[in-house]
């Protein structure tokens, strides 16, 4: 394992990947946006180095020695809400949904351009920190903390609820259906039924409206699903 920084953030961008030169071109692309890089080779020292440490952004290659990249996908959003950028060689229709579902972030097929990783990263930590702009919203989630607040009340949510309300603020005034829904929160492929998640749902919205009563943010939409309005 090989650790190259810069000083210009608080966590690194944590590279997985096994080839030596491609790990080192995704690092110094990073290190010129002004991002502080890790790099890990073998896959059997991700979770232990993710034991004592923090990062901004997981680069994660699939096809890894060792522990390989789904199962530490999977180990990961387990526990935490990093983001995870998944890399692969492998262009099959049924790898990209499983890497999806396991949590991932975004999915990057090789070959790829630096340039368009570093645009992507930078795209979605701009979803996930909290900015100016962020503060005049009545819905602030911390994603680092899985807290959220509302009108600056700190709720509970169960983990589900925090991952259902998270994708909805992704993209707000999107409609997502059920299924995609449960896809999201059951990535271990067990079957539910419709009613589980608009059981979620329902008690997410009761804990939002508790605190803020004259505001319906999470609507329905008859028919397709539900959907996050400010």
């Amino acid at each position: 394992m090989t650790n190259t920084e810069s000083p210009t953030n608080i966590d690194p961008i944590l590279i997985v990947e096994d080839e030596p030169k491609l790990s080192a071109l995704l690092r110094d692309y990073l290190q010129q946006s002004g991002f502080k890089t890790c790099c890990i080779e073998h896959g059997d020292e991700v979770l232990p180095w993710l034991q004592n440490h923090r990062a901004e952004l997981i680069l994660l290659d699939l096809m890894l020695p060792g522990t390989d990249g789904y199962t530490i996908c999977r180990t990961v959003r387990e526990s935490s809400d990093t983001p995870i950028v998944m890399i692969t060689a492998k262009v099959e229709e049924i790898d990209r949904l499983l890497g999806l579902e396991l949590g991932a972030d975004d999915y990057i097929c090789k070959p790829f351009s630096p340039r368009e990783v570093v645009a992507r990263i930078k795209a979605i930590l701009r979803r996930y920190h909290r900015n100016p702009a962020d503060l005049s919203r009545p819905i602030d989630i911390d994603h680092e903390k899985m807290q959220v607040k509302i009108n600056q009340q700190l709720i509970t949510l169960t983990t589900i609820e925090f991952h259902l309300l998270k994708t909805l603020m992704k993209e707000p005034g999107r409609i997502f259906s059920r299924d995609h829904l449960m896809d999201l929160i059951y990535s271990d492929g067990r079957v539910v039924s419709d009613r589980t998640v608009d059981s979620h749902i329902k008690k997410l919205r009761k804990k939002i409206n508790e605190a803020s009563p004259d505001q319906e943010y999470i609507r329905s939409v008859y028919g397709a699903g539900y959907k996050l309005e400010y």
